[in-house]
């Protein structure tokens, strides 16, 4: 799991931001929180993790653009933590 999250071809703040996307695609609360937090944690914008939100909502319709608002609320948890 290391191995994979590690800077390769793709950075870590990359591979998070896929994980966010995944997360909001399945609806998963905790992980999108996860995703968002380590994303922040590597460097990505606001904007970098609500297109890759948007992009989730394309591919996965209506149940995925509903659950982007963990995302925001991951956000602004993390932006209060700082």
């Amino acid at each position: 799991m290391q191995a994979v999250k590690a800077d390769g071809a793709l950075s870590k703040k990359i591979k998070e931001i896929i994980g966010i996307g995944i997360s909001v695609y399945i609806q998963c609360q905790f992980c999108t929180a996860w995703h968002v937090k380590r994303a922040m944690e590597a460097g990505a914008t606001r904007e970098e993790i609500l297109e890759a939100c948007q992009v989730a909502a394309m591919v996965g319709g209506g149940h995925s653009l509903m659950s982007t608002h963990y995302a925001f609320k991951a956000i602004d948890d993390f932006k209060k933590i700082e």
